[in-house]
Order: structure tokens, then C-alpha cells, then sequence
């Protein structure tokens, strides 16, 4: 069973797919979530969770205070998922669900103009949980299509196994913090420099 674990509806339940996707444990959003906040880029922040399976991760966020949440899923069943998902949690008026690949999505920085992620708005908070066998180019690809739609202080996330190697990180992002959970682990970074993409008042 998934469940949100904190915020305004933690302890609420969440359907998964039926297969093809890994949820990420409540033990390591729970910690996951307690660095994040203590980093201070949860709150009114405008999240992307790429390769979102069911929703967890970006719907924990808005639980936590996230101003709005993009969830980007390639498998529409499981897009299907969570849109129903933020249905049942009440949460729909702050997520939108785009059925697309994140290599795709990434091409087009900041989302379609009529979601919250409007080209020219930049993301503060991007979640990237993608399957354990996805190749380390693809990876560096879809982490160099997010550089020019990332805040100036975002903080963008990489779930991977602890088995995998870091994560070839492109110019413009640098890591900044490494976490292990058991199999999982979770890798840190942040822009170095000035990215293109500027917030809209």
C-alpha cells in the first residue's frame, strides 16, 4: 500500500499502476522529504516530477505546501493513475498530468501555456525518478533539457539504484548532496549558473 506521508493529506492512500512502474518507498520520501524541507524548496514551490508513476512523489510535494505539481508519465495507464490519484486527494486544482516521455517533455522547458508550467516560468523543485534500467545517456539528456527551465535557487532531485553510478551531470548543474536508503539512492544538485528560463511575477 502507498500512502502520502505528510502535510495536508498525509496518511490518504494512493493507487499504483498495475506494472511498469517502481514507487518509491514511504521510508525514503519520508527522509527525502525532510531534507528537502529543511533545504527550504518545498513551500509555494512550482514542482516537476518526471517519469511520476503514480504521482507520489509530486503529490507528497503539494501535501507538503508545493504551490503546483506537473506530473510527466509516458505510460498513459499510469498517467491515468494520476489524474485520479489528485482527484481522490482533492489536490486536482494544483496538478496537471501530462502523458508524454520526459526526453520529450524536456524539449519544450516549462510545459504547455495553459499548465502551471508556462514557458518562461522556471521550476524550483524537479523530482527524477526514472526506471532503474534507463541508460546513463538518456538520464544526462533529460537532466540537460531541464538547465535552461530551473530557478536560479531550484534543486533537482535523481532517484536511481545504489548500484548505478552517479549520475553524469550536464554544464549548467552540479551536485551538491548524496543520500542512501537501503537500495536506494538519491542524488542532489543544483544550477551553477544563471539559467535562461526567468519567473513571471
Amino acid at each position: 500500500m502507498t500512502r502520502i506521508v505528510a502535510g495536508s493529506v498525509g496518511g490518504r492512500v494512493l493507487q499504483v499502476p498495475r506494472s511498469g512502474t517502481r514507487p518509491t518507498s514511504e521510508r525514503v520520501r519520508e527522509a527525502l522529504f525532510s531534507r528537502l524541507e529543511h533545504l527550504g524548496v518545498v513551500a509555494d514551490a512550482r514542482v516537476l516530477d518526471l517519469f511520476a508513476g503514480s504521482g507520489a512523489l509530486g503529490l507528497e510535494a503539494v501535501s507538503r505546501g508545493a504551490r503546483d505539481v506537473t506530473l510527466v508519465e509516458a505510460a498513459r495507464a499510469a498517467a491515468d493513475v494520476c489524474r485520479r490519484n489528485a482527484t481522490a486527494l482533492g489536490l486536482a486544482d494544483r496538478v496537471v498530468v501530462v502523458a508524454d516521455r520526459a526526453e520529450r517533455f524536456v524539449d519544450r522547458p516549462g510545459g504547455r501555456p495553459d499548465e502551471p508550467g508556462q514557458p518562461g516560468r522556471a521550476w524550483d523543485l524537479v523530482l527524477v525518478d526514472p526506471p532503474y534500467d534507463l541508460a546513463e545517456d538518456a538520464l544526462g539528456a533529460v537532466l540537460a533539457g531541464l538547465v535552461p527551465a530551473l530557478a536560479p535557487d531550484a534543486v533537482v532531485v535523481v532517484e536511481r539504484s545504489t548500484r548505478a553510478a552517479e549520475p553524469v551531470w550536464p554544464e549548467g548543474l552540479a551536485r551538491f548532496d548524496h543520500r542512501s536508503y537501503g537500495e536506494t539512492a538519491v542524488w542532489f544538485a543544483e544550477p551553477t549558473a544563471e539559467p535562461a528560463a526567468e519567473d513571471v511575477p
